[in-house]
């Protein structure tokens, strides 16, 4: 059995009630085995038997209940900033709509309570009369309210009971009391001032008021997707019939040879034909330190080539590439499903029949028995026989039903959960914790396990010189500055580190008279006629310099994770300088402070072993997790919340990012990259 797992698109849902159909109607198809129907991004993935069923025909069943479904391919720039102005063109007309909306729903409230409080004194007494209230709710209703109408409608065509449905059955059935009682007053529908206006009129502002927040927030989870396609290079330099031409980056076929120069993003995957350079991979592997590229070192498209120029051989392009993946896997990790989201889809797919259902119960029972039961015929209650006008019973039973409907339009809920998160929201921001959701503080309450990113999170993300160890009868500061003038003329970050550590300590670091970069291997540098080494053991031996006697701490420098350089002058070992990337302030306390919580720590990173180890008894973390790759971070967060665990995912990093989507709580440093941020679900300002 061949499983394939399809992405697909769905436009035209509105709630979980349409999530829900499209879900109930692929899965009944057979050979699919798995399905999760996103609302937001609207995205719809599917696991299926090739053999027993085709994409077409997925894609039909979710057409034939009224909605547009097309299979997903890895999108370019351009069709997301599609996708961007269409959601800013909702945002602007539901804007639109509330300045209808509001200004009227406001003198419409001061008319329906003219008689109260100080009203009276400045509210004329035409603006409350029946019609007048009538003219001012008709724009209303039958304008920013006709769409609730309108997708009420092709829903119900769709068979499918979505809120859409329950805005509409609340908003006209209040209106139409109102149009009754102002044109038939003696109809009996709640007595003279039982008008109704109001009702519709604010129901219909305060779903327009969410409808344009819920438009703002929508389209969130595509930014990220946006912000890492800005890392595809648009063109790439491809050696065709012996010369070099610039082509679309998307036309870079496997096997082109393909030319990069310093301060370029490289276009694709690929393995170095001849060059040598420094690449940093950050933002894919999670390495503080750019990696240098030689003839058979392989590159990754997107990462960013510092020093040298160098050609390589492309060998996976388009969608095969490694920064294609990335986004492939937080496109997944964004539109899957957690198990409680699909608890809530359900009881919100069963929400509004429930509503409708209790609306005829009620109707029902007082027509039938409630009002001889609960009321005296003979008592002056305003919806007595007496006063019931000529509907009597049915029309007292059919207010009470209209009622249910009228208050069963979700707007107390709507409003109450963003006005809890703002009290939320507000206060983490005070202490620079930015929650982009309530499921995020909702689902930071839950969270037993969180796992670190190292590079950027727990550490600086750049190397510092941490050690200066010189030989008897050197002294630091000249070792420092031997170091430093070695360095000063070359690109590498672990020079520049060397010299701003220099720099930092008053050390003066003049610039040599020769300079020449050893690749892999180290710098030699001539001042004032004194030969300079910095770099490897392997540099020192080819020149015959000993080092045995420093192994020992060599190694001990190294089982830290620290990068250990030897100094060589005129021949001689002059000491030793480490260079690493160095804790953040307060990551120990940090650490402590999750311990003393009772939450599980682990570190998940793309460093090596030796390194992941060094920090991690630094900071106090048991359980290390390196060299691990981004869609292997995502499988080791699946893991984890396999074994029953509420996993937050903490990172900085364009690597992290599908880890982020898939955690129960993603949470992106503030001074992390921009995919990062767009990705978690938390945002830590301050460090």
């Amino acid at each position: 059995m061949a499983i394939e797992h399809k992405t697909f698109r769905v436009s035209g849902m509105h709630c979980a009630s349409c999530t829900a159909r499209v879900e109930e109607a692929v899965a009944a198809l057979d050979g699919v085995s798995q399905v999760a129907v996103s609302l937001e991004p609207g995205l719809a993935r599917v696991a299926f038997d090739i053999a027993h069923v085709t994409p077409a025909r997925i894609a039909a069943a979710i057409g034939a209940l009224g909605y547009t479904a097309e299979e997903k391919q890895l999108e370019g720039q351009a069709a997301l900033d599609r996708e961007q102005a269409l959601r800013q063109a909702e945002i602007d007309r539901q804007r639109r709509w509330m300045l209808v909306a509001w200004p009227l729903a406001a003198v419409i409230m001061a008319g329906t309570f003219r008689d109260y409080w100080i009203l009276p004194a400045v509210v004329p007494e035409w603006l409350g009369r029946p019609f007048t209230l009538f003219v001012m709710a008709t724009p209303v209703v039958l304008g920013p309210g006709w769409q609730f109408f309108v997708q009420s409608a092709r829903g119900l065509r769709r068979g499918v009971t979505d809120m859409n449905l329950l805005y509409a059955t609340g908003i006209g059935a209040a209106y139409l009391i109102g149009v009754l009682n102002t044109f038939f007053p003696r109809a009996g529908f709640g007595g003279e001032k039982a008008i109704f206006y109001e009702s519709a009129v604010l129901l219909t502002a305060f779903i327009i008021l969410g409808k344009y927040l819920e438009a703002l927030t929508r389209g969130r989870t595509s930014e990220a997707i946006r912000k890492l396609m800005r890392l595809q290079p648009t063109v790439a330099r491809v050696v065709r019939d012996g010369e070099e031409r610039e082509v679309p980056a998307d036309e870079v076929a496997a096997g082109d040879i393909v030319c990069v120069r310093p301060g370029e993003r490289i276009a694709v995957d690929g393995v170095v034909q001849d060059g040598y350079s420094a690449v940093d991979e950050s933002m894919l592997t999670g390495e503080s330190l750019p990696v240098e590229k030689q003839a058979g070192s392989t590159v990754m498209g997107g990462t960013l080539n510092k020093t040298g120029a160098f050609r390589f051989r492309a060998t996976q392009v388009g969608s095969e590439t490694a920064l294609a993946q990335i986004i492939r896997l937080v496109e997944d990790a964004q539109a899957s499903k957690a198990p409680i989201q699909k608890l809530a889809d359900w009881v919100a797919g069963h929400f509004i029949l429930g509503v409708h259902a209790l609306a005829l119960a009620v109707f029902a029972f007082w027509f039938l028995v409630g009002y001889r039961l609960f009321f005296d015929p003979a008592s002056s209650f305003i919806l007595s026989p007496g006063t019931l006008g000529e509907i009597g019973v049915f029309g007292f039973a059919l207010l009470l039903s209209i009622t249910v409907l009228v208050i069963s339009c979700p707007c107390a809920v709507g409003m109450a959960t963003p006005s809890a998160m703002m009290a939320g929201t507000g206060k983490g921001a005070e202490h620079g914790v930015l929650f982009k959701g309530a499921d995020a503080i909702e689902a930071a309450t839950r969270i037993d396990t969180v796992v670190l990113d190292k590079t950027g999170t727990l550490t600086r993300g750049e190397p510092s010189v941490t050690d200066v160890l010189p030989v008897p009868g050197i002294h630091e500061a000249e070792l420092l500055r031997w170091a430093a003038i070695a360095e000063v003329a070359s690109e590498h970050p672990l020079g520049e580190a060397i010299v701003r550590a220099a720099r930092e300590r008053a050390v003066t670091a003049d610039r040599p008279e020769s300079f020449e970069g050893i690749p892999g291997h180290g710098v030699e540098a001539v001042w004032e006629g004194r030969k300079i080494l910095l770099g490897t053991r392997r540099l020192m031996s080819l020149r015959g310099i000993d080092t045995a006697a420093h192994e020992d701490r060599l190694r001990a420098l190294e089982s830290e994770g620290k990068t250990a350089m030897l100094v060589a002058v005129d021949g001689h070992l002059a000491g030793i300088v480490a260079c690493a990337d160095t804790l953040k302030p307060f990551a120990r306390e940090a650490v402590a402070a999750l311990k003393r919580l009772g939450l599980s720590t682990a570190i998940l990173t793309g460093d090596n072993h030796r390194t992941a180890d060094a920090i991690a008894r630094q900071v106090g973390i048991d359980r290390v997790l390196a060299e691990v790759l981004p869609d292997q971070k995502v499988a080791e967060i699946e893991r984890l919340q396999a074994e029953g665990r509420r996993v937050a995912m903490v990172g900085d990093g364009i690597n992290d990012a599908p880890a982020l989507a898939r955690a129960d709580l993603g949470v992106a440093i503030g001074s992390g990259t921009d995919v990062a941020k767009e990705t978690g679900h938390v945002i830590l300002i301050k460090e």
